[in-house]
């Protein structure tokens, strides 16, 4: 009965983090959406490709079963599109607003 217990603990584990790392590719899509018009550096918009190309790819860091190197690389491309999308955007603290 023990070895029924982990094996549905560890399946329940794995569906988690693939729901994880669904979830957050799906936000990365989302903000590269979000992002197209904007002017947000080259580097940003590369950073997003190379996070989609290394989720989806065979060959990780971490064997498949555990997602938690892909869940890294996409938490890291959504805080650089959130970054980079924040500096250029029309609403920026430090410049000083539109005379008229």
């Amino acid at each position: 009965m023990d070895s029924d217990l982990w094996l549905v603990v560890a399946v329940l584990l794995l569906l988690a983090m693939a729901g994880c790392a669904a979830v957050l590719l799906v936000r990365v899509f989302k903000a590269r959406r979000l992002l197209l018009d904007a002017g947000v550096p080259l580097r940003s918009k590369a950073l997003f490709w190379a996070a989609v190309v290394y989720t989806v790819s065979p060959v990780d860091l971490i064997p498949d079963p555990v997602y938690l190197d892909d869940i890294g690389v996409l938490l890291i491309a959504l805080r650089a599109l959130h970054t980079a999308a924040v500096r250029s955007g029309p609403d920026r603290e430090d410049e000083p607003a539109d005379p008229k």
